[in-house]
């Protein structure tokens, strides 16, 4: 979210009302070139959706399956990415793992956040070694002459493969080793002294707790107290708003698509292609936007400018098309319930991080909650992949699997992004290219 992300950074080291009024208004001028045009352009999007018959023509069936196909390939693509960063260790890739085979087998509205509450606590505890203290009495030692047999006599090596040796730290042998750094004051670093093959270790690093930091850069942010009275009014917020919503028996669609968004904005950790199975069950699984105008719209948006959680503005003004609520009201609500919870989160957090940076249990978290993010982005492949194709027959989507040629389509855009630096734009008109042609072939 390269506009939206700006502003953030902004808004988290211009402490002044005023400074934030204009930069707030800078932004918004900027992003009327980025952003803006994005959300704008899923908004009129979605008013030509919602007066969409039924049935299509053939072949346009045809091109929303070749986009469709495309999207789940560069999805993918981003799954592996963001696996690749966030596996530290054989707990997390276990994790990954787990979150996304957990979230195919199972979905509902609470099992996302619970998921990934509990990947974050398997982190803490493994972390802290909770578990190893309690099971150590019981674990049997191994045998002195069975380590020494292992060891070939003179050549200084195991009769194990090398690889064998080499373990995966966690966080907590990191620890111990960051202790034994040099501090290094701000002002002392010289530009350019760190080469391309030095590359700290950033948990390391963020667990040195005395780090010096020049007077003249030190941001006076809000107080701790003042975050925890903000973070305290955002939990009351989301209490009072999902506890209204379920004891409304038939809630208003617009109170239902802001409380829903508004979980799903809280939860989110990543963003991008974490928010996909999120929205997905929260919008398409109450029946209020089509598997169909959900998949065209995810499609889409990989080729519009600005964030990806527009994405929220054309399921939001579809959610609303057949209610007394506007469309334009909806697109406004889903846009303020999924990025509202963000920004407040974040401005609690700026008075509370220069105490927690140096914890390291909340890392252990933050660890563990982003794999199991991460995982869940598996669980969008997968279910995009079971409705990605569409025609006549099919209005809710089959697998793309049931012909070759959709999967061919799918690993050209995986391809195409991982080793040849295809962008997602042309990807996906690639895919609806690649669609037409099968029509042309197939069933012209």
């Amino acid at each position: 979210m390269a506009g939206l992300g700006a502003f953030l950074l902004w808004w988290c080291v211009n402490p002044s009302p005023l400074n934030n009024l204009r930069m707030t208004s800078l932004w918004l001028l900027s992003n009327s070139t980025t952003s803006l045009p994005g959300a704008i352009g899923m908004y009129a999007l979605s008013l030509g959706v919602s007066h969409i018959g039924d049935t299509l023509p053939a072949p346009v069936y045809a091109l929303l399956s070749g986009l469709n196909a495309a999207t789940v390939g560069i999805i993918a693509l981003a799954a592996v990415q963001l696996a690749d960063k966030a596996i530290t260790d054989k707990l997390t890739r276990a994790l990954v793992f787990l979150g996304g085979v957990c979230g195919i087998l199972y979905t509902a509205l609470w099992f996302f956040p619970v998921l990934m509450i509990v990947a974050g606590l398997a982190t803490l505890v493994w972390d802290f070694k909770w578990l190893h203290r309690i099971f150590k009495p019981l674990w049997r030692k191994r045998p002195r002459s069975r380590r020494t047999n292992e060891r070939t006599p003179g050549s200084g090596q195991t009769g194990a493969s090398p690889l064998g040796d080499i373990q995966e730290s966690s966080l907590h042998h990191r620890h111990n080793a960051a202790t034994n750094y040099q501090e290094v004051a701000l002002s002392s670093l010289e530009a350019g002294s760190t080469t391309a093959t030095e590359r700290p270790d950033p948990i390391a690093d963020s667990e040195i707790s005395d780090r010096i930091v020049p007077s003249n850069i030190q941001l006076n942010l809000i107080t701790w107290k003042t975050g925890i009275y903000i973070i305290t009014g955002f939990i009351v917020s989301f209490i009072t708003i999902m506890i209204v919503r379920s004891l409304l028996e038939t809630p208003p669609r617009g109170v239902s698509l802001f409380a829903n968004l508004y979980l799903a904005g809280t939860i989110i950790f990543g963003g991008g292609p974490v928010v996909i199975p999120l929205l997905r069950e929260y919008i398409v699984a109450e029946g209020w936007v089509s598997p169909r105008d959900f998949l065209l719209g995810l499609a889409l948006i990989q080729s519009f400018p600005g964030p990806n959680f527009n994405f929220a503005v054309y399921l939001g003004s579809l959610a609303t098309a057949q209610t007394s609520l506007p469309s334009l009201g909806g697109a406004i609500i889903a846009f303020l319930g999924i990025f509202t919870p963000g920004i407040i989160i974040l401005t609690g957090v700026m008075g509370l991080w220069k105490v927690l940076r140096s914890r390291r249990w909340l890392l252990s978290v933050l660890r563990g909650v982003n794999a199991g993010a991460v995982g869940l982005v598996f669980t969008a492949v997968y279910k995009l992949w079971q409705i990605g194709f569409v025609d006549v027959k099919n209005q809710s989507g089959s697998p793309l699997g049931r012909d070759p040629w959709w999967v061919a389509i799918t690993a050209t855009s995986f391809v195409g992004g991982a080793w040849f630096g295809l962008k997602a734009p042309f990807a996906i008109l690639l895919g609806g290219v690649m669609g037409m042609a099968w029509y042309s072939v197939v069933k012209a």
